[in-house]
């Protein structure tokens, strides 16, 4: 059996330790590049906002320390910085070999992580909806 090195959630953490740094310098990039910022597909393509609108937003406003920004573009910034500060330190045992591989998920905790996932992302996207004027 292959087991991974990193759980679901930690692989969360590294793409939002990443989002952080990114967005620690996106402002920097934009100001120099005259660039406009990432445009959203689906709003792009059909003028609806998606449940992640507002995440490259809310990123760069929480790693410069602005809160209400943030909690105003996109709430699901919170929970993906809420996970990264709770995961890190277990990537960071398993990086320095302190802790062993993830153990496997019973598939009864894989539906009710999907199934949290799926309410979160609908939250998100009545969230999205309503910013924007759709509800």
């Amino acid at each position: 059996m292959l087991r991974r090195m990193y759980s679901v959630p930690e692989h969360i953490t590294m793409a939002g330790l990443g989002a952080g740094l990114i967005g620690s310098v996106y402002p920097m990039i934009m100001a120099h590049t005259g660039g406009q910022g990432i445009p959203c597909p689906l709003r792009t393509l059909t003028g609806v906002p998606c449940p992640f609108c507002g995440l490259t937003t809310a990123t760069v406003a929480l790693t410069h320390g602005q809160w209400a920004t943030a909690a105003s573009t996109s709430p699901l910034a919170y929970l993906v910085a809420a996970l990264v500060v709770g995961t890190t330190p277990v990537l960071a045992a398993r990086l320095a070999g302190l802790a062993g591989p993830p153990r496997p998920w019973s598939g009864r905790a894989r539906q009710r992580t999907r199934n949290a996932v799926l309410v979160i992302v609908a939250m998100s996207w009545v969230f999205q909806l309503h910013r924007y004027g759709f509800l």
